[in-house]
């Protein structure tokens, strides 16, 4: 496998602050001799562990894009022992076009892991974070939230993983956090996932969604930026006392039944509310047909009980697509 084609304008192993690029070249209609410019900037004092800090996985999700582009201009580094990485907008063709995905090449990135440098744009990048990136880093912290079509109950989260310690030191994290709700995570299809390039080099990693709709709060953003702060003092790279929310739940996500999906089109109706509490068999959602009047809507229900983690944004809605998620309430997540 050749070498990536994406550079940097940054010195990894030099202290101090940089802010720079990684320059990726790519020729399109209006640049001939173009490159996509995805910010980064590099906060290191001396040796120490290192934490990469990801957001803009997807373009549209912008609580994770603020809180580190607040955070790349505030760090310090007399605050920092090691290093601390941080990419405000990893996707950054989608960011600047405010999409989930990439302009470029419609590429979804947190599905194109773990990338390739013959690839198209958004494969070139997910390869460079696989082969040089994540390597670099002891510890991640990837910000994620519902963009413009799901509402998400804030929340950080870990996955059940083979190495029982590194599962544990990731829960830590996900607890430390300090979201009103920390998850042990099951995804549907992990397989070209970031979260997993990082788990399988036995990164200790923490997932986050911190809200949706297409926008950010001041409540998503007081969570994301407390998280991001609390997260450097987890890994051990600056100082510092937790800040946790006054009472912390934690929720399991066992299997896929925990997903409630469309099978059909048209009006989305909720009748669960976000962090609401349901039970199985309960009725979630009713779609309603727009193509005539006098049909009876389609009612889905719960297939567990459970918390309301998630529920779909937009009133419209097509076959397939997630309209509730629903995680179990658990006294610890401890195995």
């Amino acid at each position: 496998m050749r070498a990536s084609p994406i550079s940097a304008t940054v010195d990894f192993d030099a202290d101090g602050v940089q802010h720079g690029f990684l320059k990726l070249p790519v020729s399109h209609d209006e640049s001939a001799w173009g490159a996509v410019m995805i910010p980064v900037t590099v906060v290191k004092n001396g040796d120490g562990p290192t934490a990469l800090l990801t957001g803009g996985n997807h373009g549209d999700e912008y609580e994770g894009i603020t809180a580190l582009l607040k955070l790349s201009g505030s760090l310090r580094a007399d605050e920092v022992r090691g290093r601390v990485i941080i990419v405000p907008m990893m996707n950054q063709p989608a960011a600047q076009a405010g999409r989930r995905t990439s302009p470029m090449d419609r590429g979804n990135l947190n599905r194109s892991f773990p990338g390739d440098p013959d690839g198209g744009p958004t494969k070139q990048i997910a390869d460079y974070f696989t082969r040089y990136l994540v390597p670099m880093c002891d510890y991640a912290l990837d910000l994620h939230s519902g963009g413009r079509t799901l509402d998400i109950l804030p929340f950080a989260a870990a996955h059940r993983l083979e190495d029982r310690d590194q599962e544990r030191r990731s829960l830590q994290g996900a607890i430390d956090f300090g979201a009103g709700t920390a998850i042990m995570m099951y995804e549907l299809d992990a397989a070209a996932l970031y979260d997993t390039v990082v788990e399988n080099q036995g990164k200790i990693l923490v997932t986050t969604e911190l809200g949706g709709g297409g926008t950010s709060t001041p409540a998503s953003m007081e969570i994301s930026e407390r998280g991001v702060r609390n997260f450097l003092i987890f890994a051990g790279i600056t100082e510092g006392e937790l800040q946790r929310p006054a009472r912390q739940t934690f929720v399991e996500m066992p299997d896929a039944s925990c997903y409630v999906q469309s099978e059909h089109a048209g009006l989305l109706e909720m009748t669960c509310a976000l962090g609401g509490l349901v039970r199985q068999g309960e009725v979630v959602a009713r779609i309603h047909d727009m193509t005539r009047t006098g049909v009876e809507p389609v009612e889905y229900r719960a297939g567990r009980d459970g918390m309301v983690l998630a529920r779909r944004f937009p009133a419209r809605v097509d076959m397939g697509d997630t309209i509730v998620v629903i995680g179990e309430v658990v006294e610890t997540l401890e195995r």
